[in-house]
């Protein structure tokens, strides 16, 4: 039997615990019952896990916000420590293996925080960039800044909803910032999220507002992105509110999936030899408010957790056309909007 652990990440407004961990069989393609991993954290809403076993996530204080460093090796699950500042914490984390950094993204801040990894796991604050600007949209009033990782050529990529930009910082091994490249979206475009593709030099990148993503062409010299497609990831005939929410690439660099919250659904692409995209179809979550989802190690799965309904849904995933099969629709997932599969 070949088992898969994965972790959920979430509120804990309502009763959850904040991260869950459940044990996905490959070979049954069955999912146990997410039990309460981590506790005793407030607001885990996502999470990022490094090779050395220690996840980062979110974390919550009184009038304050930052990340959390929980170590994963031994019998169970070691708080490390937690850094916070003054305001709301953070929407976004990831981590850069080679030089050793947490990155990031503050929502309400409009702020990227750069924290180095000490040898003991916990973290230090080294660096951050305050963003300004704003768009057309009611959700635009400010610097939303949403996401922060890494270009394939160790850069960082931040996404600011708020402002319509996509900005490229260079980091130093000592995790301090220098730049940005900026590319600014059409405006109301309220980028999210963005996903490199494995080989090429592209990145998708997906606007909530708009609920639209668009190819993007990355000239690793610079660090700059020039747009070249833009496609829907609903239906044009649905009119209800809809805001796009993740975005994962295959291994292979053959489809690419979003999720819709609104629409509850997960909308499938083709990626060509150019890099560009072909919509397939659209699957729904069975749920409310698809936040996040996962594609496990082996690629023949995807996990999704719906934030409004509690539950995830588990899919079959034909590595050949990209299609979802829907295997559990009522996985039991408390205020979980995060999925990483260790």
């Amino acid at each position: 039997m070949a088992e898969e652990t994965v972790i959920l990440g979430g509120y804990t407004r309502k009763g959850g615990a904040g991260i869950y961990r459940a044990v996905l069989d490959t070979v049954t393609g069955s999912v146990s019952t997410p039990l309460p991993y981590v506790t005793g954290i407030n607001g885990p809403t996502y999470l990022a896990l490094s090779k050395a076993n220690r996840l980062y996530t979110v974390a919550a204080g009184e009038g304050t916000g930052g990340v959390a460093a929980v170590d994963l090796n031994g019998p169970k699950p070691h708080i490390l420590g937690t850094v916070l500042e003054a305001g709301t914490s953070p929407a976004h984390v990831s981590i850069d293996e080679k030089r050793q950094l947490v990155f990031a993204a503050n929502y309400h801040e409009g702020r990227l925080n750069v924290y180095a990894i000490q040898d003991d796991g916990s973290l230090v604050a080294t660096d951050e960039a305050k963003h300004t600007g704003n768009g057309p949209l009611p959700e635009q009033d400010s610097s939303h800044v949403h996401f922060a990782g890494l270009t394939p050529d160790n850069r960082v990529v931040v996404i600011d909803l708020g402002n319509d930009t996509v900005s490229t910082y260079q980091v130093s091994d000592s995790g301090k910032l220098n730049g940005p490249v900026v590319l600014h979206t059409m405006p109301g475009f309220g980028p999210r999220h963005i996903a490199f593709h494995p080989t090429k030099p592209v990145a998708y990148l997906l606007g909530e507002l708009s609920s639209k993503v668009q190819v993007l062409d990355y000239d690793a010299s610079t660090g700059t992105f020039a747009p070249r497609q833009t496609l829907s990831t609903i239906p044009s005939d649905w009119t209800e509110h809809n805001g796009a929410a993740a975005v994962r690439v295959s291994a292979d660099g053959k489809f690419l999936y979003t999720s819709n919250r609104g629409h509850n659904s997960i909308a499938t692409f083709a990626i060509d030899q150019s890099g560009e995209l072909e919509f397939i179809n659209h699957t729904s979550t069975f749920g409310d408010f698809p936040r996040d989802f996962a594609i496990d190690p082996s690629g023949n799965y995807i996990l999704a957790v719906n934030q409004n309904s509690d539950n995830g849904t588990l899919y079959r995933r034909d590595p050949v056309n990209g299609l979802l099969t829907t295997l559990a629709i009522n996985i039991p997932t408390p205020e979980a909007v995060c999925v990483v599969f260790a």
